[in-house]
């Protein structure tokens, strides 16, 4: 017999500094700068001739849409450039002409290739045939796309119940691509369909569902031009969501104002020079944020409940500052809510929140003058032990405020990745949706399973007690996006098959299990026909918008194939025709993929002509006032404690950000040029007092550790950059601190990685 080998891989790369420079951070978003840098990227990547054709296409009405973030698209967008910076380079990143296939991973062995960084690997290419890599390999070799489907099938056939395999989705799959993921899961047997969404805005899912009926967000982007006040909390935009700041500044054109709640205080939040624009081009911009609140890490309940009893207490003069008539018709648990507030000291909230008295009623004032009002969040929110509370303590403001279910006011969670909200609607869950089941039953034929599957927590705890053997991704950079690296690393390494379907390289084709296939898929800008027609995608926006996308680009290789063709030749190969429901043809024309999501996901209709052009909404109660779903058919005001992070009193709290050379886990670059920051990513912005106080100074290397459980995390040889921060916080980018988040410490409820509130010690380098 031969001798299992252990594979020699780095988690990683080889930690070397790249050569940091430092500059003043930046005080202007976009302008002529970004532009520069989107042309120099797609240029680099994809040469003039597809740079132009791609660009001029990306999210307009035949086009396709952003492989970015999921702003949405304007009714009427910009001929010229509906798209970003960081939009462009997502393009550029996925449209590159460095290709590798069988040539490089013969000449290169996974163990190799696990020494260099994630940008290095990034940049190596697109994947442009499927590879496998056999147990006791350290090198990927070419297999033919039938073999892999055999492969695939025949592991699934020996798994001994249904719930030993996973299957996780990325955000940026389809509609399409999605919901065949998931009816192939169930129709496998399992619920296991763990997402991307589990690890960022499940907290937005779930805090929503329990105080509005809905997981998502309310607003429409008109709402955001014609709202009076726009709260960002907990949010870059100028780096995550930059297509944003087009809608912040119709809102101050409008006289509407901008309130910034984060610890840093970003540059798109303090001016905003818009490409489409010539005045702003040419002269100074727009001041973005009317007041900046830099609140400490997690200390948002406390700013919220401060924010509500200085709103109380005006209401007491004055009646008109809260909406009492639409309390008392759509709104449940207001007299506990007071009792709650009178429980806090005005004082003790301010040295929790650590903001200026004087800011936090300068918001007030604003707040109660005005009732058109949205709140706007992302991760700096959603990712702490409290996540779920801090979201429920910002929408009691709406509510007291009547600011929701109106023109112009409402809730607006900032999703990430492109379709991320998309996948759940139609049907990636690891719950049990009891009327999704029933049309399941009605229409496909097939009975679904009715136990609630893993989360991505709880797909990583399986997989590590190896009590699942497959493991199958739809996209993402699963391994270096999840919290607790070496844990994650060492669950996966426990399967016997791991299968990524994606695009270009990344860690986690280098941390597998036993066996691994890479394959690879199409991109979002690419063209993609089935027996001579075209076949266009479907996605939705962060504001539940259904649109069409269709490629214009030449795939990169013809060995590649879409998401849907793969998923639907896959569960073909597995059931060898024997089932309800027709695989091979549903891949061959995503029109009939389309016609079943009507027939089974709710407030899906007519999508293949209702979703050309401007699109179609989703339904949402919440723009109705219709909350019949929840206790006693009203919306829910929430009491909240405080956090507790019980710190010890050489202890700051760390939190994970992105530079503005990245996407999620994908770095194009080692810049972060609006923080100051070039050539390096291996960087901790500190307080300067806490830095005095431990006897560091600019440029010193430190090592940060985590220590919960009495098992202590490590990140290595990270340089200390002095930055206005909240002082007992701290700021490291992802993924290189992800190993210190602990992969049993996430969000109540919701199970989110407590990724921005990681208690951590600096110890200073030899």
């Amino acid at each position: 017999m031969q001798k299992e080998i252990k594979r020699n891989i780095s988690l990683t790369g080889d930690i070397k500094f790249t050569g940091l420079r430092l500059k003043e951070p930046m005080q202007t978003a976009a302008g002529f700068l970004g532009i520069k840098e989107a042309l120099r990227h797609s240029l680099k990547e994809m040469g003039i001739v597809n740079s132009m054709r791609s660009l001029l296409e990306m999210n307009q009405e035949d086009g396709f849409r952003c492989p970015s973030c999921a702003w949405p698209v304007p009714e009427h967008p910009s001929k010229i450039a509906e798209y970003c910076e960081n939009g462009a380079k997502a393009l550029a990143d996925e449209a590159t002409r460095n290709h590798i296939g069988a040539d490089f991973f013969s000449e290169h062995s996974v163990e190799e290739l696990s020494r260099l960084s994630d940008f290095e690997l990034n940049k190596l290419g697109r994947i442009v045939e499927p590879m496998v890599l056999k147990p006791n390999s350290i090198h990927y070799e070419p297999i033919t796309w039938q073999d892999a489907f055999e492969l695939i099938s025949d592991e699934l056939h020996q798994l001994q119940d249904p719930n030993e395999a996973i299957f996780y989705t990325s955000g940026r799959s389809s509609n399409e691509a999605a919901y065949l993921y998931g009816m192939f899961a169930r129709a496998f047997g399992t619920n296991n369909m763990p997402d991307c969404s589990n690890m960022c805005h499940e907290s937005s899912g779930v805090a929503l569902s329990e105080t509005m009926g809905i997981g998502k967000g309310s607003v429409k982007l008109d709402d955001l031009y014609g709202a009076e006040v726009i709260l960002v909390v907990g949010q870059n935009p100028g780096t995550n969501h930059p297509r944003m700041l087009s809608a912040l500044e119709k809102c101050k054109q409008n006289g509407g104002k901008i309130i910034s709640i984060n610890p840093l205080a970003e540059t798109g939040m303090v001016n905003f020079k818009n490409p489409q624009s010539v005045s702003d081009m040419l002269g100074n911009g727009q001041a973005m944020a009317d007041v900046h609140l830099p609140v400490k890490i997690n200390e948002d309940v406390a700013l919220a409940k401060l924010i509500l009893k200085k709103l109380v207490a005006l209401d007491a003069k004055n009646s008109n500052v809260l909406d009492h008539e639409f309390i008392v018709e759509y709104v449940d648990g207001y007299d506990d809510l007071l009792k709650d507030l009178e429980s806090y000291d005005t004082e003790s909230l301010q040295k929790r929140c650590g903001v200026y008295m004087r800011k936090i009623d300068q918001v007030v004032q604003v707040l109660a003058e005005n009732s058109k009002i949205v709140i706007c969040w992302a991760m700096g929110i959603t990712q702490h032990k409290n996540a779920v509370d801090c979201i429920k303590e910002y929408v009691n403001i709406l509510l007291l405020k009547g600011a929701v279910g109106k023109p112009f006011a409402g809730t607006c969670p900032v999703r990430g990745h492109s379709n991320v909200q998309g996948d759940r609607s139609v049907g990636i869950m690891h719950y049990v949706n009891k009327t999704l089941n029933e049309n399941i039953q009605k229409h496909l034929n097939f009975d679904p399973p009715t136990e609630k599957g893993y989360d991505t927590v709880e797909a990583i705890k399986a997989m590590y007690e190896k009590k699942a053997k497959v493991f199958v991704c739809l996209g993402g950079n699963f391994v270096m996006a999840a919290s607790d690296t070496q844990y994650t690393a060492e669950a996966v390494q426990n399967c016997d098959l791991t299968v990524q379907i994606s695009t270009k390289l990344n860690r986690s084709h280098l941390v597998t299990g036993k066996t691994a296939l890479l394959l690879p898929t199409f991109g979002r800008s690419e063209k993609d026909e089935k027996n001579g027609e075209l076949q266009f995608l479907t996605m939705e926006s962060s504001t539940g918008k259904v649109r069409q996308s269709k490629g214009l680009l030449k795939p990169a290789s013809e060995h590649i194939k879409s998401e849907p063709e793969i998923i639907s030749l896959l569960a073909h190969t597995y059931f060898r025709g024997n089932h309800s429901m027709n695989w091979y043809e549903l891949g061959q024309d995503y029109n009939l993929i389309r016609e079943l999501i009507d027939k089974t996901v709710k407030g899906f209709e007519n999508t293949s002509e209702a979703s050309k052009g401007f699109g179609y909404y989703l339904p949402n109660n919440v723009r109705t006032r219709d909350f019949r779903m929840l206790p006693n058919g009203m919306a829910q005001l929430s009491i909240t404690p405080l956090p507790d992070h019980q710190l010890q009193a050489d202890e700051l709290l760390l939190m994970t950000i992105r530079s503005h050379d990245q996407f999620n886990t994908t770095i194009y670059g080692l810049n972060d040029r609006y923080r100051g920051i070039h050539n390096e990513r291996r960087v901790v912005f500190m307080n300067a007092e806490d830095m005095a106080e431990k006897g560091l100074t600019q440029l010193d290397v430190v090592h940060l550790h985590s220590n919960y459980d009495d098992i202590r995390r490590t990140a290595e040889k990270f340089i200390v950059v002095p930055y206005e921060i909240p002082k007992g916080n701290m700021a490291a980018y992802f993924p290189e601190t992800n190993m210190l988040v602990p992969h049993n410490q996430f969000a109540d409820k919701s199970q989110t990685p407590i990724s921005k509130s990681i208690k951590v010690t600096v110890e200073k380098a030899s």
